[in-house]
Parts: structure tokens; sequence; C-alpha cells
């Protein structure tokens, strides 16, 4: 088993002043050649934009997009529909951006400020139909147990969105001193778990919130929770 541990501290930083972002892999003007992805996962941002500001609009193409608020609540516009959609905290969005598509993102609160990850898979095909959905997730149901919220189209699971590569994005809400054993997909894919809070201890380390770890070469591992916990999961095909 591989396992590699990044550590919260050693993200890309960028303080935009409407924008604070936490960078796990080369983003922007942030460059780490140490870091440019893991696998087919090639962005994890972890963003705070404050109120009444947002992202303008910009072309995208022949890339996953995921997004997921962690609190407050996002509105997104594509060229697809020209309306304006609210993301509230409790729902994950995801953009096939495909052969070519233009959006735009915003704070959807004029005074609050919303914290949340964007994901950028690397897809499997290229110059698809671009294509956008979400979906709401009931906290209740990760509860010591795994929560699936996004799978690739070649699944049959009909309860999470869908993308183009072999991937699952899930998360866990583990209660103090639980234990849960992941189980990869096989041998080729690694997992990209992200702390969102709490701490936990995998292979004899302890990481806390907001620290990663990157785990492949296994079919599964273990993970102990020394407090409560909540755990985001990018499983990924390590070759593409």
């Amino acid at each position: 088993m591989k396992v590699t541990t990044y550590k919260a501290t050693d993200r890309g930083y960028a303080n935009y002043d409407w924008l604070q972002a936490n960078y796990s892999f080369s983003f922007a003007n942030y460059y780490n050649p140490g870091k440019s992805n893991f696998g087919a996962l090639r962005v994890l941002n972890d963003d705070v934009i404050q109120g009444g500001m947002g992202f303008g609009k910009h072309p995208h193409d022949n890339m996953e997009i995921i997004t997921i608020p962690l609190q407050g609540a996002l509105a997104h516009k594509d060229s697809m529909s020209e309306e304006w959609i609210p993301l509230n905290t409790g729902e994950v969005q995801v953009m096939s951006a495909g052969k070519g598509i233009m959006h735009a993102e915003k704070n959807n609160s004029s005074t609050d400020f919303i914290n949340l990850f964007q994901i950028w898979i690397i897809p499997e095909e290229l110059e698809v139909e671009p294509s956008y959905n979400q979906m709401q997730f009931e906290v209740a149901e990760r509860k010591n147990k795994l929560q699936t919220l996004v799978t690739s189209y070649q699944e049959v699971d009909v309860n999470s969105l869908k993308i183009h590569q072999d991937a699952k994005i899930s998360r866990i809400d583990l209660s103090e001193k639980k234990e849960f054993t992941y189980d990869l997909k096989s041998i080729n894919h690694g997992v990209y778990m992200m702390l969102i809070s709490g701490e936990i201890t995998i292979e004899g380390e302890k990481l806390i919130g907001r620290d990663a770890v990157g785990v492949s070469e296994t079919e599964g591992f273990t993970i102990i929770a020394n407090q409560d916990t909540e755990i985001l999961f990018i499983e990924v095909p390590m070759e593409f």
C-alpha cells in the first residue's frame, strides 16, 4: 500500500480579497511540480467567496467539474440555459464541460460568505455533449456509513450524480472511536481522502481537519476516528 500525506498547511494559498483559495494541486498562480494531480484528480480547491462576489463568465472544456458547498449557497449560470441556478449546502453539482461550455458562479448571498470544494476530474471521454446536474444529499445518510455522491455513467447507481470517468466521490461522518474500512474499486484506483473536520488515525499517523492523504496500490484501508470527523473520499483511476 502506498500512502502519501498532504498537510493542510502545505497547500497553495491565494488571497484575492473577495476570494480566499487553498489549492491542493497546482492551479492559477500556484505551481508545485510535485502536486500536479493525483491520478485522474486534477483539482481540489477549498474556496471562501465573500458575499456578492464570484467568478464571471469563463470557458471550460473536457473536464468533469464537481462543486460541494460546505457552508452557504452558490449560484450557477451556464451557456446551456443562461439562468441562475442556486446550489445550497447539502447539494452537490456536476458539470461535464465536454466539447466546450461557458459558465459563471457567484455567492448567492450579498452578505454571507460561502465555503466550498471545487473538484476537477480528467474525463475518460473527450468532446462529449456538455451537461449539468445537481442533487440533494441528506446528512443523516452518511452517519457512520458511506454516502455516495458521484459515480461513472457506467455505474447503475441511480442515487448519485454521474460523470465521464470511472471514479467515485463519497462522504462519511464518523463518530468518535469509530473505525471504517474503505474498499477500493480496483487495485488500479487510488483514493484522495480529505478531512473536512475532526481527527483520524491512518497507518499510525494522525491527521486533522483539512489534512489529506492519498492511498493507492491496495484493495482497502482502515481509519480510526479519534473524534467526530467528516471525510470526503475521491476515488479515481491512477492511470488514465
